[in-house]
């Protein structure tokens, strides 16, 4: 099975202009990402898949493997299509967030076992405890999963609602690392938006909406994703320590 882990960086953002190349610890951030990333074992290939030439121009400087693509993508989802499209031998697409330095590797290679397990699983991501500080978050998006692991339901909202709550009752977070079977992505990147996504926000309600499942891995990995220049002063604080 061939894995194909892309990492999309958008160089336009409303709270952090240029993004992917804001310094952390001396390199841009799109740097670390890509070196973390290929930390993992299972992965064949590593690319950026970005829509601006000043990332380009960066990847290629510290020797990294990029894509540039349309910039008209309306979501990420797309822009992973664009590129899976140019690699029709490879089985499974991985994508892992741009803005996501301290990705830890083993995540990835765990994301590509569910894919060993299951020859007819299409789409898996990630969740992990949700902390009581982040209930009222809505930036910090809640999963519910049925027994087996596969979600039911992702939201802004605390979900499970705590009417009932016992001590048996536990809330998990969703961290927007996702693993699709190359064929299933280009499916789902035509597929029209759906009325739960657009109200939420949340571009995996698709998936849900349209009848297909999503495999859900629980790992104790806390994403710190850099979103605000705050988000950036906490990374380079942590890098900074190590």
């Amino acid at each position: 099975m061939k894995i194909l882990c892309v990492i999309p960086a958008r160089y336009a953002s409303t709270r952090l202009p240029g993004k992917p190349l804001a310094d952390i610890a001396g390199k841009p951030m799109i740097r670390h990402v890509y070196e973390r990333v290929s930390l993992a074992k299972r992965p064949d290939r590593v690319l950026v898949a970005t829509d601006h030439s000043l990332v380009l121009q960066a990847v290629e400087q510290f020797g990294g493997q990029v894509m540039l693509t349309s910039p008209a993508h309306p979501t990420g989802t797309d822009r992973l299509a664009e590129v899976a499209v140019s690699f029709p031998d490879f089985d499974v697409v991985i994508n892992v967030q741009g803005d996501e330095p301290l990705i830890e590797p083993s995540v990835i290679d765990n994301l590509a076992a569910a894919f060993d397990r299951d020859p007819d699983l299409l789409m898996a991501t990630l969740k992990t405890r949700l902390a009581e500080s982040e209930y009222q978050v809505p930036s910090v998006v809640k999963v519910v999963t049925d027994l087996n692991g596969y979600a039911l339901y992702f939201s802004r909202s605390l979900v499970p609602y705590p009417r009932a709550a016992s001590g048996n009752t536990t809330w998990y977070k969703h961290i927007g690392i996702y693993a699709y079977r190359r064929d299933f992505l280009l499916r789902y990147a035509s597929f029209s938006a759906t009325p739960l996504e657009q109200a939420e926000s949340l571009e995996q309600l698709r998936a849900l909406e349209h009848g297909y499942r999503i495999k859900v891995l629980e790992t104790d990995f806390q994403s710190v994703g850099v979103d605000t220049p705050e988000d950036l002063a906490k990374v380079n604080a942590l890098l900074r320590a190590r």
